[in-house]
């Protein structure tokens, strides 16, 4: 008989094979009780998260992978869960899986694992973004379902990614352009800096104009901040005078500054007004009085509570 060809490349018995792999049971323990169950599963019975952010896969990358797998076998096992109608829930490794489809194997390791309901979804997003592949519009996606579908404040997901409060916020910020502008960031048309200062224009309408400029020149980011300031600087077609214009600019950059709600109102002379910012947590406001004194975020303040606010 020919040798079965499976993730690990050869038809020794599961045992071995998950020796390969560190494992010496088909099960991994964990304090005592049997959390994991190392198994080889047929590809055909794997299906994708649909929380999966990831969109775009890099073709060039994929066959790379592909080919390392065809010389050494699959290393690492995918993580599944078994759903109901005997199918497995794709949690961790879709770039593994696709690569192992295009090596023509049938069968891979993969270790199964029970997840609460909505633990799964969570742990897929979060293993994705900590693999600091995804493109900018997947990133922004994946913290946007963070914060929505799970009820995590911007803080938690900064804290679970390990990434700042204001990354996640300004990520986020990136899909409010119009979804044309997020397909120029996926497709590497445009980048982070270029499409940056769009958001500062008072209409999608006018974005998207200032993005097909940006496109059609080749300007770069600092050539794009010029354009946007340009743009707002009492244009009759934003239909708002250029004082106001200019203070929503400001408002904008201190937003991105600080990762968080700016308002600036002006009083009736416009001479005099006041700034607002606005914070969600006690955690936030240590956060944003740090940015603001320069002081470490350590640094022992008085309770929110005790400045009436």
């Amino acid at each position: 008989m020919s040798a079965k060809k499976t993730g690990l490349g050869t038809n020794r018995p599961l045992g071995r094979r998950l020796e390969a792999l560190g494992l010496k049971e088909s099960h991994i323990e964990e304090g005592g009780m049997r959390q994991q169950v190392v198994a080889e599963i047929a590809v055909t019975a794997i299906v994708p998260n649909p929380k999966q952010p990831r969109k775009i896969f890099d073709e060039e990358a994929l066959q790379a992978l592909a080919a390392s797998i065809r010389q050494v076998g699959l290393i690492q096992p995918v993580v599944v869960q078994k759903q109901k109608d005997g199918t497995y829930e794709l949690i961790a490794g879709e770039r593994r899986l696709r690569a192992a489809k295009l090596c023509g194997l049938t069968v891979i390791p993969a270790i199964v694992q029970t997840y609460e309901p909505d633990a799964a979804a969570e742990i897929t997003l979060i293993e994705n973004l900590q693999r600091e592949d995804l493109d900018a519009i997947e990133e922004a996606a994946a913290y946007d379902m963070l914060v929505r579908d799970f009820d995590m404040t911007q803080e938690q997901v900064a804290e679970k990614v390990g990434k700042s409060r204001p990354h996640v916020a300004n990520m986020i910020r990136l899909l409010q352009l119009p979804l044309e502008i997020q397909q120029y960031i996926s497709e590497g048309i445009l980048t982070m800096g270029q499409v940056r200062p769009l958001l500062q224009l008072p209409s999608k309408d006018r974005q998207l104009q200032a993005a097909e400029r940006i496109i059609q020149q080749g300007l770069s980011a600092r050539q794009a901040e010029r354009l946007v300031k340009q743009l707002m600087e009492g244009s009759p077609t934003t239909g708002q005078p250029a004082a106001d214009v200019y203070l929503e600019s400001v408002q904008d950059k201190m937003k991105m500054y600080l990762g968080t709600s700016v308002s600036i109102r002006l009083g009736r002379n416009k001479k005099k007004g006041r700034i607002e910012i606005s914070f969600t947590s006690e955690e936030e406001f240590e956060r944003l009085l740090a940015m603001l004194t320069d002081e470490p975020e350590n640094t022992p303040s008085p309770s929110v509570s005790s400045f009436h606010v």
